[in-house]
């Protein structure tokens, strides 16, 4: 399909691939891939996962929960008053991603606490497994049940640094080879300094320029990566000398 001698990229899902292997481990995660890779050996039936925003808590997350069968909970499922059993069925294991936010929204009330409270208390008994992601520590929620503040306080945490130049280097030569994109190294180094450093944005650009090299019927180069993050808005507006313009 074609316009104007374009081809016209069709918007289909790119699936991430969520293995174990194909999480890059690094200084910045290697304490939180080594507690998941210890499971289910734990110390306790909660472990926390801290970190920043696009640290890589919820891959982490997502990579966990393929290993272990968990089912996947958000502060809507917690708050409907349904029983941990029902919620989990056959299920010993489970994942709450961006837990904190549900304590910092202002609105989410003892009853959410409680349920909270109630999974925790049902993993314990059972012998099963939560998996809670969060940007702070459980000591900085403001958590009003005495009771869920103890079990979240004796929770095992693991902290996620930001991912540095290297881990995101990493990152963006596995997301353009997942695509099947063969991208010379000084677009990797030209991308470097002037995007984010988060994997969402790694993520985010990645599929910008497989769509703008699809659309333009155009190899991947730095003149088109820049074209891609002025558009994406990631640009810091800086050419290094020498660096080509055009083509």
């Amino acid at each position: 399909m074609s316009e104007n001698g374009r081809q016209l990229p069709l918007d289909l899902p790119h699936r991430p691939a969520l293995g174990r292997a194909d999480f890059l481990v690094a200084p910045a995660n290697e304490v939180a891939v080594a507690w998941l890779d210890r499971w289910p050996e734990w110390p306790g039936s909660v472990l926390v996962l801290t970190g920043p925003a696009g640290s890589g808590k919820t891959h982490l997350a997502a990579v966990w929960q393929r290993m272990s069968g968990a089912v996947a909970l958000d502060g809507a499922a917690l708050a409907e008053g349904t029983a941990p059993a029902e919620l989990l069925g056959d299920a010993t294991a489970a994942v709450l991603d961006d837990a904190d936010a549900l304590f910092t929204a202002g609105d989410h009330g003892e009853r959410l606490e409680r349920q909270l409270l109630h999974l925790v208390n049902h993993m314990r008994e059972a012998g099963g497994h939560l998996l809670i992601t969060a940007r702070e520590h459980p000591s900085r929620w403001p958590v009003a049940l005495p009771d869920l503040a103890s079990r979240l306080a004796a929770a095992a945490v693991a902290d996620l640094g930001p991912p540095d130049d290297q881990l995101i280097a990493a990152v963006l030569v596995k997301l353009f080879a997942d695509r099947q994109l063969k991208v010379p190294p000084e677009v990797v180094r030209f991308l470097l300094p002037r995007m984010e450093r988060s994997f969402a944005a790694a993520r985010r650009i990645v599929a910008a320029l497989d769509h703008a090299s699809l659309a333009a019927k155009r190899e991947i180069t730095v003149p088109l990566a820049r074209d891609v993050l002025a558009r994406e808005g990631d640009a810091t507006g800086h050419v290094e000398p020498g660096e080509p313009t055009s083509g």
